[in-house]
């Protein structure tokens, strides 16, 4: 696995679709995800330092894991299949118990810039979407 930090945010209001791109800490290979609108402004909005005045959906589902005694450990990027990226949300419980939860990478990095955790995506995914924006 390759450890990857969000590297940009394109949002054009235009279009439904929005582009993230994650870049390889301490290396040069990036990733670029396509997502929805709404994800895309939530992850903008937090790393702006913007505290809306109620919450938003992924405040929402952070604030519920605290209060369940759960932190995020790390967000993995596992699979592409079909131009579809899939993520998992690696949490660990009060008594040091793993829970993997299955997720979109787009809500799974929402998730990540407010609880600093780190990001991986595995290694194949990288390559296989470099071949597909090769052959674009």
């Amino acid at each position: 696995m390759v450890e990857m930090e969000l590297n940009k945010i394109v949002i054009d209001e235009k279009r439904h679709d929005q582009l993230i791109v994650l870049k390889e800490k301490g290396g040069n290979r990036i990733l670029p995800i396509v997502i929805g609108l709404n994800e895309a402004s939530a992850i903008k909005l937090k790393i702006s330092g913007f505290t809306p005045p109620r919450p938003l959906t992924h405040d929402l589902l952070y604030t519920t894991i605290e209060n369940l005694q759960a932190r995020i450990d790390k967000i993995i990027i596992d699979k592409l299949e079909e131009n579809t990226f899939h993520a998992k949300i690696i949490l660990v419980d009060a008594s040091g118990k793993t829970k993997t939860v299955d997720a979109r990478p787009s809500d799974s990095i929402a998730l990540s810039v407010r609880a600093h955790a780190p990001i991986f995506v595995e290694d194949q995914v990288i390559k296989n979407s470099e071949a597909f924006n090769q052959n674009k």
